[in-house]
């Protein structure tokens, strides 16, 4: 079995702190739903109720404007009781709708008729994932229409990509979705190749998850629809982002003689929300979510409403064993800072954790060739003497000069010469250019011992 990978860096990533990948719980519906008007990049939709409304489940609560914005339902039938700018995890200030649950559902609990998608053209499908309002729920947050909509009319060939690379333990909450929801998410994937008129679709699938990724790519095969490959790639973070992920696409298509031409990435998360859109014909109103971390009591999967607050979250997981230090939403390598537990989940949060002691994130990556090069360097030198500083002025900096972070670099930077740099605000045409090539995985955050902000200055250098 050929496994392909990005080339140089990364770290392996591993978190006790992480919820197992048993089966998911089904969270408690929110008695107060907040609900933003926004999509992640920030992107405004247009409200269509008011305060005082009584509104349905699945209702239409704010509609698009435009290519960024997304239509935005309901995910809990009752009153409307107020209409106030929030600030969410991401930074974004947004309208959000406050709807107190009350009333009956419509959806939940009921028999779901199902549609046939194959009754469908392209244009169609695009049409019903808009009025839905589905986005890219596992990255960016912008509405797949757009996406979609961007390569149907191309000349080159487009490849679909079923993504489901785990190199995050805190991808759990995907990993037990793909489990539970296997043919959902092989329908959806057919849907959506579709609507992009993709010539193939590719499963790219992690290693350690070969079997359930092989199970998937059946079923996508035996639908007869489209010419499917199942790729296996490594497991060394971060290669799900598009440029690692890419780089072990390019070796395929080289290896096998084929033509990719232009990927289309989506995960388990945005292909079941397809299947929900055009199979039931209902919008997005839940999603799988990792809760845990050291000051969690007991880190679960919960299958959380949209619009739950993450305070409702940590309670079902027993709240906290003693006050955190940081939460946040997303992985520890990336997450943002909740600045406050009201804050919702919304359709990309796929993880929520609070820790007690932050060294215990950085400390749980590790990386084999950074104690690899720590060992030739004692040989070749007689003693464990780090790297010598590039700059007089790096003296004065709390850096230590070990080299670790230019060991982890997939993108093979300096992060420490730039961090260096930065910090006593060295700028040149040259530097803003290597500022640019850093994609933020941080890695290089992850592995320093002097836990720096490298990644978080290099890829923000004005702190704007």
């Amino acid at each position: 079995m050929k496994v392909y990978s990005f080339l140089h860096g990364g770290i392996s990533f591993e978190d006790r702190t992480a919820p197992g990948r048993g089966e998911s719980v089904l969270s408690f519906l929110p008695g107060l739903a907040v609900v933003p008007l926004v999509t992640q990049n920030g992107s405004r939709s247009l409200p269509v109720v008011k305060v005082g409304d009584t509104v349905k489940e699945a209702q239409l609560i704010a509609r698009r404007q435009g290519a960024g914005s997304a239509n935005v339902h309901s995910p809990v039938p009752g009153k409307i009781i107020d209409n106030r700018t929030w600030n969410m995890a991401s930074g974004v200030f947004c309208n959000s709708m406050i709807i107190r649950m009350e009333g009956s559902f419509s959806m939940l609990g009921h028999t779901e008729k199902r549609y046939k998608w194959e009754d469908y053209s392209p244009f169609e499908l695009r049409g019903l994932i808009e009025t839905f309002g589905v986005v890219d729920m596992d990255g960016t947050g912008v509405p797949l229409n757009d996406i979609l909509s961007m390569y149907h009319q191309t000349d080159i060939p487009v490849t679909l990509v079923v993504r489901c690379v785990f190199d995050d333990p805190w991808l759990v909450a995907n990993y037990v979705l793909l489990k539970e929801r296997l043919s959902e998410i092989a329908t959806g994937a057919l849907i959506a190749a579709r609507a992009a008129c993709a010539a193939q679709i590719l499963v790219v699938i992690s290693l350690p998850e070969y079997a359930i990724g092989a199970e998937l790519a059946a079923i996508i095969t035996d639908s007869g629809q489209f010419n499917t490959e199942l790729i296996v790639v490594g497991a060394r973070y971060p290669q799900r982002n598009k440029r690692e992920l890419g780089i072990a696409l390019r070796q395929f298509e080289r290896k096998e003689k084929k033509n990719l031409g232009l990927c289309i990435y989506l995960g388990p998360s945005t292909l079941s929300a397809v299947n929900d859109a055009i199979i039931l014909q209902k919008p997005p109103l839940e999603r799988y979510v990792a809760v845990g971390g050291s000051a969690v009591k007991r880190p679960k999967v919960l299958k959380a409403r949209i619009g739950s607050r993450f305070s409702q979250l940590f309670e079902e997981c027993g709240g906290f064993i003693s006050r955190p230090k940081r939460t946040a939403v997303g992985s520890p390598l990336l997450g943002r800072p909740v600045f406050s537990l009201d804050e919702p989940v919304t359709a990309s949060s796929y993880a929520v954790f609070a820790v007690c002691d932050e060294s215990a994130v950085r400390n749980s990556a590790t990386n084999p060739r950074v104690l690899e090069l720590r060992n030739q360097r004692q040989l070749m030198t007689g003693k464990p003497s780090p790297v010598p500083f590039k700059h007089n002025y790096a003296r004065a900096i709390d850096c230590i000069g070990c080299g670790e972070c230019r060991a982890v670099c997939p993108v093979g930077l300096d992060p420490e010469d730039i961090y260096k740099m930065l910090s006593v605000q060295i700028y040149s045409p040259v530097l803003s250019k290597l500022c640019r090539q850093c994609h933020g995985c941080g890695c290089c955050e992850a592995v320093c011992p002097s836990r720096l902000p490298l990644s978080r200055l290099i890829i923000n250098p004005s702190g704007s």
